[in-house]
């Protein structure tokens, strides 16, 4: 990746993220022009702590709607997700489909 910026720009994609709703690394790094970057997305998801503003990191999922990630911060994220009204079932976002947020289709830069 010769972008120095390419985890900004990740982190702005998802703060624009609405309460409620989640994504995924896939969604984010392709409406970046990075389709095969999503290892890249979950990376600067996991090292966003010191973002500011804040990232809301928990809701970027996997292509399929479970939380990955850290394994000691499941929990929370669970929790900061069900205080938004996603239901969350052994570690998988349930009505995935309903409460996914595109980019690509959500975000108009022009």
């Amino acid at each position: 990746m010769d972008d120095p910026n390419f985890f900004n720009h990740i982190y702005e994609v998802t703060r624009q993220i609405p309460a409620g709703r989640v994504t995924s690394y896939g969604a984010i790094a392709k409406f970046l022009g990075s389709p095969n970057y999503s290892r890249m997305v979950g990376r600067a998801m996991g090292e966003c702590g010191k973002a500011n503003p804040p990232v809301p990191y928990y809701r970027v999922v996997n292509s399929t709607g479970h939380l990955t990630g850290d394994p000691s911060a499941g929990r929370r994220r669970r929790e900061l997700l069900e205080s938004e009204g996603v239901e969350v079932k052994d570690d998988k976002i349930q009505n995935f489909k309903k409460v996914f947020w595109d980019p690509s289709k959500e975000i108009n830069y022009e």
